[in-house]
């Protein structure tokens, strides 16, 4: 977990408001917007250090994300511009803290969840917000290691029932051939 300090804040608020100005410049809807985004290779040069050092513009940005993926006028879902800047600071700052990829963190939480959150959690601290959706959806990270033991100890007994079964271990996909 890495401290937020002045690099990090001047990151969010970059991506905050490149999503707020995806409203003027995309072409597609808000949600397609957000989704192409969060697995385009801004995001992940954003997750890397040394992005702010690229002087890109919010609006070449979008240029570049409408160039990896083609120009789209799909949908009309709109989210406010308010919204969209909470959405882009809270996702920067979940992925710069955390140091996690915007891709694991979109596929966590979606923009239409984080929407939903908007009006209870927008006058929270940051931590406060990424906590609080940590808690409500179990992903503490010892709840996170938990269910890696888990589903690793099924596996192991799916493997040792099935040589008891057929006498052989089987791969998991080789099951009840």
């Amino acid at each position: 977990m890495r401290g937020f300090d002045e690099y990090g804040l001047a990151m969010c608020r970059y991506q905050g408001e490149l999503f707020a100005e995806s409203l003027k410049y995309a072409a597609c809807s808000t949600p397609v917007f957000l989704r192409r985004f969060m697995y385009s290779q801004t995001a992940a040069r954003m997750d890397g250090n040394g992005f702010m050092f690229e002087s890109l513009s919010v609006e070449d940005a979008i240029a570049e994300i409408e160039a990896e993926f083609g120009q789209s006028g799909y949908g009309k879902i709109r989210y406010g511009r308010e919204e969209l800047y909470w959405i882009g600071y809270i996702y920067r700052y979940w992925a710069y803290t955390g140091e996690t990829s915007s891709r694991n963190i979109y596929k966590l939480v979606k923009p239409d969840e984080l929407r939903q959150l908007y009006v209870p959690y927008h006058s929270l601290d940051p931590a406060a917000v990424v906590e609080r959706i940590k808690e409500a959806k179990g992903l503490e990270e010892q709840n996170l290691i938990q269910r890696g033991v888990e589903i690793l100890k099924r596996i192991r007994y799916d493997k040792l029932k099935c040589k008891e079964l057929y006498g052989q271990v089987c791969e998991p996909n080789d099951k009840y051939k």
